[in-house]
């Protein structure tokens, strides 16, 4: 299980990042101050940190180079200072992502998975059926020949991987689309980028193998 440690002094925050990233299945552990966060991260290995930049006793910063200098864990950081020098001193420091509040929470989500697996701690290859998707090199094949997708489309497959064998309803599925894209996607419109990618995945689009439709709920990728 993936281990993340929450840096945040805002309860609720921390109560909805918990619900949140426990419903994904990562394993959370929060602390509310930096002398706290040096203690937990001085004792556990943790997979990544979430690390708010102001905290009642220090900033973010010198909390992001005591992770870096003891190992290689990924750092996000998610705070409300959106101006230019704050973002470029925490990506000076090592961060790995920043991001502003408020946020969308499956942008959260899918900007930690590419973290983690930009970091070797999650899977940088997704295979099923003869397809497969290289998420390093953003590249889609099956049985060894690449299969051409829009941007959506390939964010679309993406996300029904990263859930493979979990029924997505069309509800949230449109919630992750549209969170990337930044564009809003229509419901009729993810009928047709099923249709799509199932013509281009499927040795019977009529009769879908990989990406199957479960009446009444959604869609669901593998058995």
């Amino acid at each position: 299980m993936t281990n993340i440690l929450v840096i945040e002094d805002n309860l609720e925050i921390v109560q909805n990042l918990r619900i949140l990233l426990e419903d994904e299945g990562f394993k959370v552990y929060s602390v509310m101050t930096r002398n706290a966060a040096l203690q937990e991260i001085g004792q556990n290995v943790f997979d990544l940190v979430l690390l708010d930049l102001t905290l009642p006793d220090g900033n973010g910063y010198s909390l992001c180079t005591a992770i870096k200098r003891k190992g290689e864990t990924p750092v996000i950081f998610l705070t409300a200072m959106d101006d230019e020098a704050s973002i470029v001193t925490a990506f000076d420091l090592g961060a790995d992502d920043y991001i502003t509040k408020p946020f969308r929470p499956m942008e959260l989500i899918s900007r930690i998975k590419n973290v983690l697996r930009r970091n070797g701690k999650s899977p940088a290859i997704f295979e099923t059926a003869g397809l497969k998707i290289d998420t390093l090199k953003a590249v889609v094949s099956r049985n060894g020949h690449e299969i051409l997708l829009s941007p959506l489309e390939y964010r679309l497959l993406l996300v029904l991987f990263n859930h493979q064998g979990t029924v997505l309803s069309r509800n949230r599925l449109l919630e992750e689309i549209w969170d990337i894209a930044g564009d809003y996607v229509y419901d009729n419109t993810l009928t047709v980028y099923i249709k799509r990618l199932r013509d281009k995945i499927e040795d019977d689009p009529a009769s879908p193998a990989i990406i199957r439709t479960i009446r009444g709920l959604g869609y669901m990728l593998g058995e």
